[in-house]
């Protein structure tokens, strides 16, 4: 099993957007053989004073063939091929994609 880790800071307020973009039912990437699951995740925090959110997405698959299908789909270039053709939101300070290999 694979485990695709994304760790994205963003500007405090604006957490929901993240969560609701990556929280869609169904989608391209469901769609995919050997796509498992997908967790997402609002860190807790411990003061209301924090200037930044964070929001981890975990998605599961099976194997490493099952992401690079996912990868090298349409779909996900399509994705890609468009929002390379738009501005960063301004509140997304940073994403972290870690990937590990259930053991």
């Amino acid at each position: 099993m694979l485990i695709q880790m994304r760790t994205i800071t963003v500007k405090t307020g604006f957490s929901g957007e993240v969560v609701e973009k990556f929280n869609r039912p169904g989608g391209p990437m469901s769609e995919i053989p050997g796509f498992i699951d997908k967790t997402v995740m609002l860190k807790k925090s411990r003061s209301r004073s924090e200037e930044t959110e964070v929001v981890v997405v975990f998605i599961r698959w099976e194997s490493e063939e099952a992401w690079k299908t996912w990868e090298k789909s349409p779909a996900h270039i399509a994705g890609h091929r468009n929002s390379h053709n738009q501005e960063k939101p301004d509140y997304l300070l940073s994403t972290e994609v870690t990937m590990y290999e259930v053991q």
